[in-house]
């Protein structure tokens, strides 16, 4: 008995132990939900910004249009417009390109980044200052290709959808990025008129046949399926249809940069209505997302 007297206290003293609570610090409180979303756009401009991937894609499109650029320019038959904005027989046409100002030649990710930072939306006031400021950079291999189109004697053609307003800051931010531009009619702003030719809100139809009527078009550059073609209507389906007569001509005529940030692809998302409250916009988007 005397020897098994240790052993019982020691196992009482143990299950005494084991029934106190022991010291369990207190569990985090759950994270407040956020009472705005988080900003759709921070990927997009971060990547824009940051990722080489980014700034070796614009490479490789303009090195490669450049390769093939002086073979276009010798067959005589080579042509870049859609079939609707050819209005005149292109043979004997002086040779141009057309290319996209925004996200396609001039870099704006840094209005972008603004608009995320501030949490706010694109409006036109912030993005005239910004145009204004004309300190949009070159984006890659655009120089270099612009540059070697206009010592072959090709015209270099801008087409954008900046208000006409910002003609000559838009003018002046091109030279500045080292852009050959030949005079103010290399610069066809949204508010252009074409005679015999009636807008349809922003589409550049009537300014490509401006310049179908002068030239033969080489090659077309953008980020936006309507720097190549009007697009009636802008809907998912829609936009499938009016690019498919023309899928060959992707990597040879026509030129497609990325744009995650914006452009007609999302307005197609939720019918184009910019009315909407902004939660409703990103909830239809939130719709349109494949998850298998």
């Amino acid at each position: 008995m005397p020897l098994r007297l240790p052993f019982v206290a020691a196992l009482a003293l143990l299950a005494g132990c084991a029934a106190q609570p022991s010291h369990v610090p207190p569990a985090a409180p759950a994270p407040a939900p956020l009472a705005v979303p988080a900003d759709d756009n921070l990927n997009a401009v971060a990547w824009s910004q940051t990722a080489i991937e980014h700034d070796l894609i614009y490479l490789q499109t303009y090195r490669d249009a450049q390769t093939r650029l002086l073979a276009a320019l010798a067959d005589p038959h080579w042509d870049a417009l859609a079939k609707a904005d050819r209005v005149v027989p292109a043979d004997g046409l002086k040779p141009a390109v057309i290319l996209d100002v925004d996200e396609t030649v001039l870099d704006n990710s840094p209005y972008q980044a603004r608009l995320v930072r501030s949490g706010s939306e694109f409006n036109e006031a912030d993005w005239a200052a910004w145009c204004k400021e004309a300190r949009a950079r070159a984006l890659p291999g655009v120089v270099e290709f612009t540059r070697f189109a206009a010592r072959h004697g090709i015209e270099v053609i801008y087409l954008s959808n900046r208000a006409k307003d910002l003609d000559q800051a838009t003018l002046a931010n091109l030279r500045a990025a080292g852009l050959p531009v030949a005079g103010p009619q290399s610069f066809l702003g949204l508010g252009t008129f074409v005679e015999g030719c009636e807008q349809v809100g922003s589409e550049k139809g009537c300014r490509r046949q401006l310049v179908a009527r002068h030239h033969r078009v080489l090659m077309q550059f953008g980020d936006q399926l309507g720097d190549f073609v009007d697009v009636l209507p802008n809907t998912p389906e829609g936009r499938k249809r009016v690019v498919a007569p023309y899928l060959n001509w992707i990597g040879e005529r026509w030129f497609v940069l990325p744009n995650p940030s914006y452009g007609s692809w999302e307005p197609a998302l939720f019918d184009n209505d910019w009315q909407a409250p902004r939660e409703e916009r990103r909830r239809r988007k939130m719709q349109a997302l494949h998850v298998d």
